[in-house]
């Protein structure tokens, strides 16, 4: 190369040569060069080095950022320089939207602080020089690594691996590695944008990289913070509710920005605790195959944080002297939120300071606003800080999810979602149970007073849930009702032991009771004071779950002797001690003074719902919650019908775990309904309210009728009564429970009395519901919704419908109203047809 460098020298100093000799000279000179260059490879050749020089790849012009991994910027490109210690580590990755596209909620979803996927991921060497991104997988366990169970569960569960990137270049110390993740980061994938599972729900389409970009990657001492922007077609969400029908379409983009949290998860795992049906919390699982040598076994941990005492205070704690924790709970308050609400969420958050002084921890758990001088790296999105997010939405809710490690249940964070307009179900729930005994609440907008007291409340219930608890529907049911009307009762215990239970507000007490305002609201209570004490009260004299749990189990026997710290739980169907919206332990008695509170409403509900210049809609928002409310009131009573009682115990628990109603309970809950809904529920059709309202009195009944019956002949309510006659010789028989049924709905027929259009409604909808329990042809299709065909309950069933039609058949020749008389031969022709009776 050297010699045609001279070469091109010799020919501007030459100029005046002959051309002759220029090309003379041109081919010696181009001869010699190509006898110099034979042997060295060309270019084009030459196989480039996969692997770089540390300094070719992360070049003086990187932007870099030190933590668990560091991360440089280069230009346009983003590196995770990786730790040789940081391979096979878990990372927890949690992905969040933190601004949502315009038009994209929907329900619930939609909105910036909605997660969007969580997933635990590793990073390892492969060969090929390569580093793999796998999917870690907790579904199976053995722990002991060097039995053959664990090799073989191992083998049978080897975690996917979901990425795979080219290694760019090692460290300067040889104990990193370097890889370009620009297009795993900015791209659509499970880990850094939707889940596939959120998609539908979020009606994403097709990812638009052209219009994506990277925001920013940060690092942090144990989590990466990515923060993108992402563009997406407009999804069509769910499919069509018409079988066979197209999904609408759709046109147009999402633009949302999206942050990821890569967290490092604890090297140090939490000691576990074992879930107790007996206490509500919720968990996280797998199938372990070392604890039952002759099988497997499904654990269940419970999710609860990590309290523990600072190193120097273990001693004081173990002598039950009240420390604090090395890392309380902190939960930050979004600054969006309205400055008015701010002091009563805080207050929501701190008021569980005293139930955690129970499990022997002071200033365990408090909220606050950022402050850029104490918090220099606050972030709403990143996943080490847990917040409540305010919300620009109009679903009236809120809700308290959380982060748990799925190795060991400890929560890791949490974002409570706290919906704009959770303010219109608190001025609802309020106004229909409590404005008869607060005057607070007899207007359409409440004081801000008023609201904060309600939005404390829902604060305190939401970071229940993130604190681990379950709902505790039953909590209420151990509370007699007429404690409820006694104010010096309610100063001290609450009108329900758990602030996790529905319980709402106390809709039992009557004016004249004059019980303050303070005992209508629920609050922290013993259930909740327990329930934190069993979760998060540490045993330093058991180092595993296995070793504390006979301790647990003698300890909770003994607690729940006090009937105030039951726990119901909301997924048992069949059991009315565990209910949603109930107060007290009889809904019989409850319900008759929810009732009259309800025409204390009624009454005046034209004179509370309205304002000047306004329309009725609120007046027919709040004719609406009337009747839920009292359709609530029913559903109270008629889950008593057919009810199978559950109480979860030990072996060393004496007394049975299932129990049914008994009869005379049943019979009193369907006297309740006969008196409050089969027999027209006059109090409730106002007629001055309805006709400004478009409603009709026989809609209104219907609704509420029709309610009740589709319950109280609800399939699996019929087979309890049928079963319960094998279980005890004293129980609510089928048969009679279908005749007292018949007797109440079809009074009329005893007496001749005239059936009015309540009633006639009643009767064919009582008719019509029975005959969907029998594979009889009716309207033109065989309907196979009833019993078992080795059940007794279609065949009562059809008895009943025959027992009816004679005597209606019977009835019918009797009555001189004509109305009366065909209603009653229609259902002959109904039950005929449907029978097919020749």
């Amino acid at each position: 190369m050297k010699n045609v460098l001279r070469f091109f020298c010799a020919l501007s100093l030459l100029a005046s040569v002959s051309v002759f000799s220029q090309e003379k000279d041109s081919v010696k000179v181009e001869v010699k060069a190509k006898k110099d260059t034979a042997n060295v490879a060309k270019p084009k050749d030459k196989k480039p080095e996969k692997i770089q020089p540390y300094e070719k790849v992360i070049t003086s012009k990187a932007v870099s950022d030190d933590g668990i991994i560091t991360v440089h910027k280069v230009e346009d490109k983003y590196f995770f320089e990786i730790p040789d210690k940081s391979l096979k580590k878990e990372f927890l990755v949690v992905t969040r939207l933190t601004k949502a596209g315009a038009e994209m909620r929907s329900g619930f979803s939609g909105y910036a602080g909605d997660q969007i996927s969580q997933n635990v991921i590793s990073f390892e060497k492969g060969p090929n020089d390569k580093v793999f991104v796998r999917s870690v997988s907790f579904v199976d366990y053995a722990k002991d690594s060097t039995s053959a169970m664990y090799n073989t569960v191992m083998r049978n569960n080897v975690n996917a691996i979901e990425y795979a990137f080219d290694i760019k270049a090692f460290g300067k110390d040889k104990k990193s590695t370097v890889i370009d993740v620009t297009d795993f980061i900015n791209a659509d994938n499970d880990i850094v944008s939707f889940d596939t599972r959120f998609k539908k729900g979020f009606k994403v389409g097709s990812f638009q990289k052209d219009k994506s970009f990277v925001n920013f990657v940060k690092s942090f001492p144990t989590n990466i913070e990515i923060n993108t922007t992402k563009t997406y077609n407009r999804g069509a969400g769910e499919s069509s509710p018409i079988p066979g029908a197209p999904k609408p379409e759709v046109s147009g983009n999402y633009t949302v920005e999206v942050n990821s949290s890569i967290v490092l998860l604890p090297e140090d795992k939490m000691q576990a605790r074992y879930f107790d049906p007996r206490v509500g919390y919720f968990t996280v699982g797998y199938t372990d195959f070392d604890l039952n040598p002759q099988g497997v076994e499904r654990v269940s941990l419970i999710k609860r944080w990590r309290l523990e005492p600072k190193p120097k205070d273990v001693e004081k704690y173990k002598r039950g002297e009240l420390v604090e924790p090395a890392k309380p709970i902190v939960f930050y308050i979004d600054p969006l939120t309205p400055k008015k609400w701010i002091p009563y969420l805080i207050q929501g958050v701190n008021d569980w300071q005293k139930a955690f002084e129970k499990a022997g921890f002071k200033n365990a758990i408090y909220a606050k606003l950022p402050n850029p001088k104490d918090d220099p790296e606050w972030s709403l999105e990143d996943a080490r800080f847990s917040a409540v997010v305010y919300k620009p939405s109009d679903v009236p809710n809120a809700s308290g999810p959380s982060i748990s490690d799925p190795r060991t249940g400890e929560i890791l964070e949490s974002h409570i979602n706290w919906y704009h307009n959770v303010m219109k179900l608190l001025n609802d729930w309020y106004f229909v149970q409590a404005s008869p005994n607060d005057p607070r609440a007899r207007k359409v907008d409440f004081d801000d007073e008023l609201m904060g007291e309600l939005i404390r409340f829902v604060s305190s219930h939401e970071v229940g849930h993130t604190l681990g608890l379950r709902h505790n529907y039953g909590s209420s049911s151990t509370v007699p009702v007429e404690n409820l009307r006694n104010n010096a009762w309610l100063k001290t215990n609450g009108h329900t032991p758990s602030i996790m239970d529905y319980a709402r507000f106390n809709y039992v007490a009557q004016p004249e009771d004059k019980i303050n305002v303070d005992n209508l609201m629920p609050r922290i209570g013993d259930y909740d004071n327990w329930a934190i004490e069993w979760g998060y009260r540490r045993f330093y004299n058991y180092d595993s779950p296995e070793k504390e749990k006979a301790y647990i189990n003698k300890w909770t026997i003994e607690k729940l002797q006090n009937l105030r710290l039951w726990f119901g739980t909301e997924t048992n169907p069949y059991d009315p001690r565990s209910q949603s919206e109930q107060v007290g332990d009889n809904p019989m008695i409850a319900g008759k003074y929810g009732v009259k509170n309800l025409q204390r409403v009624i009454d005046n509900l034209e004179a509370w719902s309205t304002k000047p210049n306004e329309d009725y809609s609120v007046l027919a928002d709040r004719y609406n919650q009337v009747s839920g409310q009292f359709a609530r009131y029913l559903g109270h009573v008629a889950k008593y019908i057919g009810g199978v009682m559950e109480t979860p115990k030990t072996v060393e628990q004496k007394g049975a775990v299932y129990e049914l109603v008994s009869k005379a309970e049943q019979k009193e809950a369907l006297k309740f309904l006969n008196d409050y809904a089969f027999t027209t529920p006059n109090w409730i059709l106002k007629t001055s309210v309805l006709d400004k309202i478009n409603r009709t009195p026989v809609d209104v009944v219907s609704n509420l009728q029709n309610g009740v019956l589709n319950r109280i002949l609800m399939n699996g309510v019929l087979e309890n009564l049928n079963k319960g006659e094998a279980i005890d010789a004293n129980a609510y028989a089928l048969f009679d429970y279908l005749q007292d049924l018949k007797t109440s709905i079809f009074s009329e027929l005893k007496t001749s009395s005239k059936i009015d259009i309540y009633r006639r409604n009643l009767q064919r909808s009582f008719v019509d519901n029975l005959l969907s329990k029998t594979d009889s042809p009716a309207g033109g299709s065989i309907i196979r919704i009833g019993g078992s065909d080795n059940s007794d309950v279609k065949a009562l069933v059809r008895g009943t419908l025959r027992d009816i039609r004679n005597e209606a058949a019977k009835a019918a020749s009797q009555y001189s109203d004509s109305v009366t008389k065909y209603h009653l031969e229609d259902l002959v022709y109904r039950i005929d047809k449907a029978l097919e009776v020749k």
